[in-house]
């Protein structure tokens, strides 16, 4: 008998078990082929069957060798759950069902010695969500007419760029009393309140950010709708830079300074400007941490747009050259207005935090009026790569933070005048246009999201564990791989229409959510239209309770 070694790894020590039943196995290997995280392989097993061909027993045995599929048991080569292997099994004979007495924490903590790193969703569920617990309980009827969502015309657009109130705006009657500007006005963007979120071409396989360009493109030229795309840190190729389609794209830059040369370089070829400039101080998945881009996803022309070996790829968690915000300020006004002559707006995307409103409101008296949005990103929000004890230990809520931030705004009377913008978790039940409605409600300009996007190309993962294995490259959809053979699965086109048509249906559910309170136009700050069943998010929000 085999010595027993109680530490050495089974399938009842991992995440997920595979179900197997060899009677409907047909040993097609298909879904030994499709495993990207080679969880399953085939071998053989000795099998004895007993028969007795006599009259009387006369029991005899037989053995044979029988090929089967089999788990492999390894901290390294373990199955994630994505569940490919039961969609590509022609007779139902394969699946993977979650294993509760899973050791894998400690086990890979144990046997690594090293934090353990994933991509995806955060792990640990809470309770109810806030914004599942808020309604749209202002109905306009009789004294207030409500709007008619199917003729009514609505003016679904949110500024990407400074707003000068009336007294600073620098107009003036000549003689004629003709208003002639007197100086330069901050340039401002109109645009969808959904912005497709930051995730750069190192995170996606090309085919991935191929589609979201595509969608984006669709979106503006043939629906009317203008959604810009962020590119997320660590630059994009010389083709889209020197393409008219830039103008759909707001460019990122971050601590790492990716990609960001470049862009520089491109600069005297581009026809057009871009959207907007997103300097990423921080972001709400993983707050206090940098980028993570590891060396399985660095791919040839990854290395070409950034300008880097092979090797992991870790940002900075903060910015090295910026040590306050003043600070920040100047570096925003020498350097990116400046090197596009100020014709494009540029903004900041933060974690939310507790010293998120110290932070809105030194932007908020910026005496250069050149902070053209302040991005506020949540806890709920989702990554490519990360430490799992940041992603599920560390953040801040999404929603009292962007109130708090609005309601300072308020009481010094500066309401809007630098935009607004809200992310993290929204859309994560698949509404999106319920959660941006009463994100903006709340005092939010405009939302963005990536997450969501991910789930309509197809993704497989979810908050309760299932894959998020985006940090290893070896993602069974194509979304986050850089693997050619992986990569292939992934349709663009498809992808780009399913985004497509998302957003015409959430424009119409907009306009859905948007008639029965009156307004034609996005309803910035109007909490009176929101009613809350729990008493204390109503309380910390400032709305309404209901019971």
């Amino acid at each position: 008998m085999e010595t027993i070694k109680i530490d050495n790894v089974t399938a009842n020590d991992l995440p997920w078990k595979i179900i197997y039943d060899a009677n409907r196995c047909t040993m097609c290997g298909s879904c030994v082929a499709t495993c990207s995280f080679r969880a399953i392989k085939m071998k053989v097993e000795r099998r004895r069957t007993v028969f007795s061909e006599g009259d009387f027993p006369e029991p005899q045995a037989r053995f044979s060798a029988v090929p089967v599929i089999s788990q492999v048991d390894s901290i390294r080569d373990y199955c994630r759950g994505c569940g490919m292997c039961e969609k590509v099994c022609p007779n139902d004979a394969i699946r993977p069902e979650r294993n509760p007495d899973t050791r894998h924490p400690i086990i890979t903590r144990c046997l690594g010695g090293d934090s353990i790193k994933r991509g995806g969703r955060k792990n640990l569920e809470g309770s109810t969500r806030t914004l599942d617990t808020i309604r749209v309980g202002r109905i306009s009827q009789m004294t207030d007419p409500s709007l008619d969502a199917q003729r009514h015309t609505f003016d679904l657009l949110a500024p990407f760029g400074r707003i000068l109130p009336p007294g600073k705006l620098p107009f003036s009657p000549n003689k004629d009393n003709e208003l002639v500007s007197t100086d330069a006005i901050p340039p401002v963007n109109w645009i969808y309140p959904v912005i497709i979120g930051d995730m750069s071409i190192g995170a996606l396989s090309w085919r991935m950010w191929e589609a979201m360009a595509m969608a984006t493109a669709y979106l503006n030229e043939e629906c009317g709708l203008r959604v810009r795309m962020s590119s997320g840190e660590g630059g994009v190729p010389r083709r889209l830079l020197r393409s008219r389609y830039l103008k759909y794209t707001i460019l990122q830059i971050a601590s790492g300074h990716f990609g960001w040369n470049r862009i520089v370089t491109s600069m005297p070829d581009m026809i057009e400007d871009p959207a907007g400039i997103l300097i990423k101080i921080g972001q709400g998945a993983k707050p206090g941490d940098g980028g993570l881009l590891q060396a399985g996803k660095v791919a040839a022309h990854i290395q070409a747009i950034r300008g880097v070996p092979k090797t992991d790829l870790l940002s900075p968690p903060n910015h090295q050259g910026l040590y306050s915000i003043e600070e920040s300020v100047q570096k925003m006004f020498l350097s990116m207005n400046a090197a596009f002559k100020f014709r494009v707006p540029v903004a900041i995307k933060v974690a939310a935090s507790s010293t998120s409103v110290s932070v809105f409101n030194n932007l908020v008296r910026d005496p250069y009026n050149i902070v053209g949005g302040f991005f506020l990103d949540g806890i709920d929000g989702g990554t490519g790569a990360a430490h799992e004890v940041s992603l599920d230990h560390t953040g801040h809520p999404i929603a009292s933070k962007l109130r708090d931030c609005y309601l300072a705004a308020v009481s010094q009377g500066r309401q809007g005048q630098i935009p607004l913008w809200a992310a993290g978790g929204l859309g994560k039940t698949g509404d999106l246009a319920a959660d941006a409605f009463k994100m903006i409600c709340l005092g939010a300009n405009g939302v963005f999201s990536g997450k969501l996007i991910l789930q309509m190309a197809g993704c497989v993962g979810n908050d309760m564990g299932r894959c998020n294995a985006c940090n290893t490259g070896l993602c069974p959809t194509g979304i986050t791989t850089q693997e050619t053979q992986l990569v292939h699965r992934l349709d663009p086109e498809k992808v780009a229409q399913n985004i497509v048509n998302y957003f015409l249906a959430m424009d119409q559910e907009f306009k859905k959510l948007m008639a029965p309170i009156g307004n034609s136009s996005l309803p910035v700050g109007r909490s009176d239209a929101l009613i809350s069943t729990n008493k204390a998010i109503a309380d910390r929000l400032e709305i309404q309770h209901v019971c």
